[in-house]
């Protein structure tokens, strides 16, 4: 490997660098905060009655399970227009996991939605046509890209107050590439097992409740965006280059309003008998 290889794999690296310090120093905000209230004396005639400091615990909620569908567009580094500038490609998705309620209080989260983190599992593909001959080794024609990603995700709530949410995501990733020519034959011509990790930053915004109309409440639309790095190369003598940023703008589904307002409905069905 040359030096200006070597210094371009260094500079290559600042940025996750920076990205993943940035998101331990987020993530390790509010920590060890211990709620202390001191409680005022009363009017009451107890003269023996001394002034308390006590330390108050909040009782954590059980976990919430939600699951939402995720589309991003990825710019991937080997898509490029006639102009070589990077072209957005569609990839679809799925996320399930928990939230996990704060073990002390913080005062960023509150209003009912009081979830510290959220953490679980999803999966990712895409079927992309390529038109870039030569973009693998030895292959001179146009291929058909096939990619399946299962990720493990954790994500911190920066702020989480009535309608609106700020997360930073955190991803590491197991994928699985295959190509094919182009034609008839479908013939395969590479494989491979690449690893992704991506860092982020999520807006979220769900619709008031109404009163009339509960069901409002459980929809509502997210702005993302992060960028993503390989650190495991799929092809390695290949051109391909999954790392880039990526974006995503659309509806969202609170499947844990959802699952509240189920339990409030059941609740309320006993009352009445």
């Amino acid at each position: 490997m040359s030096t200006l290889n070597v210094m371009k794999d260094k500079v290559n690296l600042y940025p996750l660098g920076w990205l993943v310090c940035l998101w331990l120093i987020t993530s390790l905000t509010g920590l060890a905060q211990t709620n202390v209230t001191v409680r005022k004396p009363t009017d009451l005639k107890r003269t023996n009655q001394p002034d308390t400091v006590s330390v108050q615990s909040v009782k954590p909620m059980s976990l919430t399970f939600t699951a939402s569908t995720d589309q991003r567009f990825f710019f991937f580094s080997d898509t490029r227009n006639e102009n070589g500038r990077r072209t957005p490609v569609s990839v679809y998705g799925i996320r399930a996991g928990f939230l996990f309620p704060p073990h002390d209080a913080r005062p960023e989260l509150s209003g009912g939605r009081s979830a510290s983190f959220k953490a679980g599992l999803g999966f990712y593909f895409v079927n992309q046509d390529i038109n870039r001959p030569g973009l693998l080794p030895n292959t001179s024609e146009s291929v058909t890209r096939h990619l399946r990603i299962a990720t493990a995700y954790y994500e911190r709530y920066l702020y989480r107050k009535k309608a609106l949410e700020v997360s930073l995501p955190l991803e590491l990733g197991y994928g699985h590439s295959r190509y094919e020519r182009h034609g008839g034959t479908e013939e395969e011509v590479a494989r491979g097992v690449f690893i992704p990790l991506g860092v982020g930053v999520l807006t979220a915004y769900q619709f008031p409740r109404i009163r009339w109309f509960r069901p409002l409440h459980w929809f509502g639309f997210n702005v993302l965006g992060g960028y993503r790095f390989i650190l495991k190369k799929d092809v390695p003598a290949s051109q391909i280059n999954y790392t880039g940023f990526y974006i995503s703008v659309g509806p969202s589904f609170f499947l844990e309003n959802l699952t509240a307002d189920l339990k409030y409905w059941r609740k309320k069905r006993k009352q009445k008998k």
